[in-house]
């Protein structure tokens, strides 16, 4: 079979051109006058999106975000439903009613390295977007949907790549990472062209009201004044503020939130309790005698070193021992060291960790899959040594494995070890349905990040309650946390609503 290349159509073009003959006839022009008038968009109100995703049934809520964003937030707003309602798919709602309409063409999502695979799966195949991840060998100019690392578009040359193209919409997922308006890619999204944004994150303030401020500037420049005019008119300081109605007013402009009890789903209950738990006497003294150290010389009286070894010192002392021996290298005075030195002595003589032995306790009685969350990956190698001396098996989960150790992980989890030990890269871009107990080992400063990690278990898919137990040592730093979280707590829900219980089942009145 030989297959040639028609010269037909010159003939006829030459002849017509030559002859000024019609180009073409009125049925012809009828025919495509009616395809035209078939593919009209004539109500802007309204979704044209949901009837061309079969693969795709969305949930009232979401229908209702993506509704909102586009007639009354002109395609600009942050995206702040509660962990695990969806953002994503609300976000690709609003994407492909936009191309649908003709108003996008080029589109550009950021997102944690960890999450850009999901981002691909969902828009291929849940809403027919033909989205790449992006890669070094890739030319932006022809890709119109481009998935992409916050870290790789921040950097050189990838960045001024992104620059030269105009891109009708720019999403960012977890947008909450651009709280620092100080970092490299907070400066790289201010600088972007955004006649469409949207912001995804599930904590718009995680340690105060002016990562709100900032949050709202990146997506709308001056929506609440200048930082001096904000920080006048809500009197506003890192943990108050006040005329906190108007402020949240001016917030649901450009913000659309969704908690759980707002979907009309039936949700599990989410049972969250604080564990007080006591030193032993000898725990007590090491933590004694490294508050005690700021006293021994000004080298050791720097605010972030003490907090740390205190707060390691809450977790293990195989976390508190790698500081400790930090410390005792950099000695420059000989009573400096000997002071360090006893301090590890006595730290590597103790044969007691309550708090582990604690988490030991909840894991046994639980009898079922169990999370447990820690700061240090020395306390993570720490837990799974002694829960395998007990005969509880487990596996890790840490910043440091690659995609395919995650993936693996998270599979051994489901179908053989009875507990995950996780790091804070835990608390993002994992789901964990299948899982009803998360044990937060150490506090962190951040309530944000406590509502991620329980996100990770109670979302849509959860079909039992879940049980959410918060370790805290008596008499310590992690007192001082937890007065800390609630303070910062009762500032997110002044402005920007209530949240569901995630240290306790009372809130505390500050």
């Amino acid at each position: 079979m030989i297959i040639e290349r028609s010269s037909e159509w010159k003939e006829g073009f030459i002849k017509r051109l030559e002859n000024l003959e019609p180009w073409s006839n009125w049925s012809l022009y009828n025919m495509s006058y009616e395809v035209e008038k078939n593919n009209l968009i004539t109500e802007f109100r309204g979704l044209q999106s949901p009837k061309y995703l079969p693969a795709l049934t969305p949930l009232s809520h979401q229908l209702e975000v993506a509704e909102t964003v586009i007639e009354r937030m002109n395609g600009k707003a942050i995206l702040a439903d509660e962990v695990g309602l969806g953002k994503t798919i609300e976000a690709g709602l609003i994407l492909k009613e936009y191309l649908i309409r003709g108003l996008v063409k080029k589109a550009l999502i950021l997102a944690p390295a960890s999450l850009i695979n999901q981002w691909i799966e969902e828009l291929n195949y849940k809403f027919y977007i033909p989205a790449i991840a992006y890669k070094k060998s890739y030319s932006l100019d022809h890709y119109d949907v481009v998935v992409m690392s916050m870290d790789t578009a921040k950097k050189s040359p990838h960045r001024e790549l992104i620059y030269a193209q105009d891109y009708d919409m720019i999403i960012i997922d977890e947008a909450h990472k651009l709280k620092n308006h100080k970092t490299k890619i907070y400066e790289f999204v201010q600088s972007l062209k955004k006649k469409f944004c949207l912001l995804l994150t599930a904590t718009p303030i995680q340690n105060d009201v002016f990562e709100l401020f900032y949050l709202i500037s990146l997506l709308k420049p001056g929506h609440l004044g200048n930082f001096e005019t904000f920080q006048t008119s809500f009197s506003a300081s890192k943990h108050s503020l006040e005329h906190d109605e108007y402020l949240r007013e001016l917030v649901n402009q450009v913000m659309v939130r969704n908690r759980r009890q707002d979907t009309g789903i039936e949700w599990t209950n989410r049972k969250v309790q604080i564990v007080p738990i006591h030193f032993t006497p000898e725990e007590k003294e090491v933590y004694d005698m490294i508050l005690e150290l700021k006293n021994v010389s000004p080298v050791f009286s720097g605010a972030f070193s003490m907090i740390t070894l205190q707060k390691e010192m809450c977790s293990s002392k195989e976390a508190t021992y790698l500081t400790l021996n930090k410390m005792r290298q950099n000695c420059v005075e000989a009573d400096e060291a000997e002071f360090v030195e006893q301090i590890i002595q006595k730290l590597m003589a103790l044969e007691t960790n309550s708090k582990a032995e604690k988490a030991y306790e909840i894991v046994s009685e639980a009898n079922d899959k169990v999370i447990i969350f820690t700061e240090y990956r020395a306390s993570q190698a720490y837990l799974q040594w002694y829960l395998n001396s007990k005969g509880i098996t487990s596996v890790l989960f840490n910043g440091q494995f690659n995609k395919n150790k995650r993936e693996w992980m998270k599979r051994l989890f489901k179908e053989q070890a009875q507990v995950l030990i996780a790091t804070e890269s835990g608390g993002e871009g994992i789901n964990l349905q299948f899982c009803h107990h998360v044990i937060n080992y150490d506090l962190p400063w951040n309530p944000m990040k406590l509502e991620q990690r329980i996100g990770r278990v109670h979302r849509l898919g959860q079909e039992h309650d879940v049980h959410i137990y918060n370790l805290a040592i008596h008499d310590t730093i992690e007192e001082d946390i937890l007065h800390l979280l609630n303070m910062k707590i009762d500032v997110f829900e002044k402005v920007v609503g209530e949240l569901d219980d995630i240290l306790s089942a009372f809130k505390k009145s500050i």
